[in-house]
């Protein structure tokens, strides 16, 4: 693969991975009419492609991220303390509990917790769908439409004041549940769940940072599952040098994507990107007809 292949594709991950227009839908229509290869070590370019992104959201939202990350195995500890209270409560020595769940952080990272549940269900239940969606163009352009749709009832949803603390477990459920859904090929993952966060009364910003931070174990457990098949499509030597460029293009737009969105969501800004994707859609779906 040409280099300015790997530099096209990381553009367009970077892009539309956090932008409200859908990577898995662009790539398709790529795809099927540019005529770009994508099957050619296609899993393992894939992957490196989904983590140029990841780096992008660790780099972004590294802050809290890291607080996560320690409150996480804070809880871990807690519950363990927790459970040895109850083993020695036999005993007939009383015992108080320890309270796990006592910060903002803690609670963040239990309605992380809590909305990766649904999303892997569904992720795994319709796994074969997702994948056989990819395959028809008519899909994404449908896809598109309805992600227009989503943005503009974004667009026209009033600002919630919901924060980690004021969120609850049945909201966190129903965030996942709408990230398992945007699997299919030209539903925004971006677009669809910070929609559902709006729904579900969140704050905007910490809707737009609650939609990017939640995708990081959805996106590693989608990576973990399909390492067992690199070896089926190895990545040939030529191929690394646009490999390496693309992960990295694709975290540098990523990145900027990210601030891009942040400074979107104070406003109602999304129509623009409600309009491109029905404009988007609407072509894919003439050409289906037409071809």
């Amino acid at each position: 693969m040409p280099i300015w292949k790997g530099i096209i594709l990381g553009i367009i991950q970077g892009l539309a991975e956090f932008l409200p227009i859908s990577s898995s839908g662009h790539l398709v229509i790529l795809k099927e009419i540019l005529h770009v290869d994508l099957e050619s070590g296609g899993l393992f370019f894939d992957i490196m492609l989904h983590f140029g992104t990841l780096v992008a959201i660790f780099v972004a939202f590294w802050h809290d991220i890291k607080r996560m990350i320690v409150e996480g195995f804070r809880i871990l500890g807690d519950v363990c303390c927790n459970f040895l209270i109850w083993l020695i409560g036999f005993s007939g020595t009383p015992r108080k509990y320890r309270r796990v769940i006592r910060s903002s952080y803690r609670k963040f990272v239990m309605l992380v917790i809590v909305s990766t549940i649904p999303t892997g269900i569904v992720g795994v239940l319709f796994k074969d769908t997702v994948e056989l969606a990819g395959t028809m163009l008519f899909v994404p352009g449908i896809c598109l439409l309805i992600t227009s749709v989503f943005l503009v009832i974004a667009d026209h949803t009033d600002e919630g004041e919901k924060r980690p603390k004021d969120a609850g477990y049945l909201d966190a459920g129903m965030v996942g549940i709408a990230q398992g859904i945007a699997t299919m090929p030209g539903l925004s993952r971006s677009g669809t769940t910070i929609t559902a966060c709006l729904l579900c009364g969140f704050e905007k910003r910490f809707a737009v940072k609650y939609s990017f931070i939640m995708s990081i174990p959805a996106v590693l457990g989608a990576i973990v599952l399909e390492l067992k098949d690199i070896g089926k499509t190895p990545l040939p030597g030529a191929d690394i040098p646009a490999c390496i460029v693309a992960t990295i293009v694709a975290a540098i737009v990523g990145y900027l994507s990210i601030c891009i969105m942040m400074k979107l969501i104070q406003g109602r800004k999304y129509t623009i990107f409600a309009v491109y994707c029905a404009v988007v859609g609407a072509l894919t779906l003439g050409y289906c007809v037409i071809k």
